[in-house]
């Protein structure tokens, strides 16, 4: 539980929500891309969320 909350894994996790949504950004314009656009926005969102959460969950911890 301890490598999920690690400053490496939280930092990993929020440049994988940029990466997806700077896919999303390329691809936004490109016809016929929609839904894959929406999926890729979702997946940043979900991702960028996660790592928020668990920076949050981390800072809770060491102050615990």
């Amino acid at each position: 539980m301890e490598w999920l909350i690690a400053r490496p894994t939280v930092i990993g996790i929020a440049v994988a929500g940029g990466v997806f949504s700077l896919a999303a950004m390329l691809l936004k314009n490109k016809p016929g891309r929609a839904k894959l656009v929406w999926r890729l926005n979702m997946t940043s969102y979900l991702l960028m969320g996660a790592s928020m959460l668990l920076f949050i969950v981390a800072g809770l911890r060491v102050n615990a």
